[in-house]
């Protein structure tokens, strides 16, 4: 096949040209250290209220249940309200939130059920900024945007976590909780200035024209869109509603289940290095952060479009061979070293999806079909972690790691239809 102009690779350059790029980019990174700090403060306020190390690790994992509720019931509101309002409030949102947090005085629980009810609309922020960037980005600077956001999320948890203990250290959780504020009221300016106020996906074709419109108009617009444009509604049911048009399709379900599972397995295992490797786990997390971001800069960057279509399959696969080697029950070198691979493969398989994701969902509902991708991987991880916890419960963490290796391996081998490319 002739390379055109729509299989050259992007780069960097292309990328960050885009003004608009530039402030989700810087946005999102200070929603990723942020969200670090936050964890952390709130997880060492709760300990420092209760003494207990369940109620503060639960406290730190807090952020996956709003994404299972929000994901079910909320997303709807992704394409019905203005993507750029719709992110602002959401810094906002976090902004009170650590604020209350701080100090308000709050018990334990009325600070957890907090943290809990803000984040229930924390997939629909997610989603419309997930869903404004293929039209923002024209052609690969799609995927390569994607892969830069993935390469900031792996930085930003390490560097939000090392940022994070010396805030703690220097200020205590309640000044840890408002330089988190303080960084969610700049993002909020940020985007305020520095996005266009694009119409809502959902709004009339009268509001969708012009050049703003013509900006948030792209693949899938029509075909399937007829069948997910209803007449309206509650967001609860239009929510369900839009969701289940969209798992019915085979081509956008198996794109789903092709972004949730692999990585969902991978994130099982790396769930259980804490009580594999004990007080060095931090090592070989850190490795694995490093993979994914190694991983992101490899395949969005050298790779041809063509070429990360071509890859999703065996990267996927060879997500789950190095964890196999747990087996052997390797030291922390070894441990970190597979840990490493394995998230090289495994954070970047997904990127030969996306362009094929776009175009497989109707542009009408591209903001609830970003999010219930995003959201679908955030319960995976979290069942999956639970899942190979109390694998090793049952057996023992090593060995629960190799099976989360078979595991990715054996549902990529399972859904290797929708991770190979489409005929031409």
């Amino acid at each position: 096949m002739t390379i055109t102009a729509r299989e050259r690779a992007a780069t960097y350059k292309e990328l960050f040209a885009v003004a608009e790029f530039r402030t989700l980019f810087a946005s999102f990174a200070l929603l990723i250290a942020g969200d670090q700090v936050k964890a952390l403060a709130l997880s060492a306020l709760v300990y420092a209220r209760t003494g207990s190390p369940g109620l503060s690790a639960a406290a730190y994992m807090l952020g996956f249940l709003p994404y299972i509720v929000g994901g079910t019931f909320l997303l709807s509101l992704a394409d019905r309200v203005r993507p750029r309002t719709l992110m602002i409030v959401g810094e906002l949102v976090r902004a009170v939130t650590c604020l209350l947090l701080a100090f308000a005085g709050l018990s334990v629980w009325a600070m957890l059920a907090l943290v809990l009810a803000g984040g229930l609309f924390s997939p629909v922020f997610m989603a419309a900024r997930n869903a404004l960037l293929p039209a923002l980005l024209p052609g690969d600077t799609f995927v390569l945007g994607r892969s830069v956001l993935s390469m900031t999320a792996a930085g930003g948890q390490v560097a939000g976590l090392a940022a994070g203990g010396g805030v703690l250290a220097a200020t205590g959780p309640a000044g840890a909780l408002a330089a988190t504020a303080g960084l969610s009221a700049v993002a909020a300016v940020l985007l305020r200035f520095g996005l266009p106020d694009v119409p809502a996906r959902g709004a009339g074709e009268d509001e969708g024209e012009g050049e703003a419109g013509a900006r948030v108009r792209g693949p899938g617009a029509g075909g399937a869109g007829a069948r997910t444009r209803g007449a309206g509604g509650g967001t609860v049911r239009e929510t369900l509603r839009v969701n289940r048009v969209l798992l019915a399709d085979p081509r956008v379900r198996g794109l789903l289940l092709a972004q949730w599972l692999p990585v969902s397995f991978l994130t099982g295992a790396e769930a259980v290095l804490i009580p594999y490797l004990g007080g060095t786990a931090g090592v070989a997390l850190a490795a694995a952060s490093a993979g994914l971001a190694a991983g992101n800069l490899a395949v969005g960057r050298l790779a041809s479009p063509s070429g990360r279509e071509r890859l999703a399959l065996p990267l996927a696969v060879l997500a789950g061979v190095p964890l196999l080697g747990f087996v052997l029950r390797p030291g922390l070198a070894a441990a970190a070293l597979l840990i490493l691979l394995a998230t090289v493969a495994g954070g970047s398989y997904a990127l030969g999806l996306q362009r094929r994701f776009v175009a497989a969902v109707p542009e009408a509902v591209a903001g609830q079909a970003f999010g219930l991708a995003g959201a679908g991987v955030m319960t995976g991880q979290a069942l999956a972690a639970a899942l190979a916890g109390a694998v090793a419960e049952a057996t023992a963490p090593h060995l629960a790691i190799a099976l989360a290796g078979l595991a990715v391996i054996g549902c990529s081998l399972a859904l290797r239809r929708h991770l190979s490319p489409e005929p031409a």
